[in-house]
């Protein structure tokens, strides 16, 4: 009987994410200690799943895990809004900050970046989005009398053929303005 062995869409939406770091990383913030559920390979596809799907919630995030699909590619059969909120604040920034840039440097392996800087300047443009949050629970980051937020500044690069990819993300106050990178 042959194997089967083709991917699904999704496992390949996950497969760049680099399954050593993110064990040392899981152990050294020690995210998994104390888990009963939610492990953290779990709640990183949850995570993808609700950014490609542009899930506009916890709770729609929570209505969707009883998809078929979904509950095979995370090992979960249901799961609690509240529960993907206490787990989204126990992870460090540092967590998806070393991540994102592993799969920076990824992408600028794959493009061979390096060499290609030196014929060509990559077009390179900045964006920045404020990300509201709940006054009550973030005075660090008030920036009206009623509202607090934070400003996501995010740096893209575009290539040749339509190719582009985030390079550099910092996160500031949302009433504070980048000074440079």
């Amino acid at each position: 009987m042959d194997k089967f062995t083709r991917k699904t869409s999704f496992e390949q939406w996950v497969s760049p994410l680099n399954p050593s770091l993110f064990k040392e990383l899981v152990k050294t913030h020690q995210l998994n200690y104390y888990t009963k559920k939610l492990h953290m390979s779990s709640f990183m596809k949850l995570l993808l799943y609700t950014q490609l799907l542009g899930t506009e919630s916890l709770r729609a995030l929570s209505d969707a895990v009883f998809s078929e699909d979904l509950q095979r590619a995370t090992g979960l059969d249901s799961i609690s809004f509240s529960q993907f909120g206490r787990r989204l604040h126990q992870i460090p920034t540092t967590f998806f900050q070393t991540i994102f840039l592993d799969l920076v440097a990824q992408i600028h392996e794959k493009t061979d970046f390096q060499n290609r800087r030196k014929t060509t300047t990559p077009l390179k443009i900045m964006d920045s989005s404020t990300l509201p949050l709940n006054l009550t629970n973030h005075k660090w980051a008030e920036f009206r009398k009623t509202k607090s937020g934070v400003k996501l500044h995010l740096r893209l690069v575009f290539m040749e053929k339509g190719f582009s990819y985030p390079d550099r993300s910092v996160i500031t106050n949302a009433i504070e303005q980048m000074k440079s990178w």
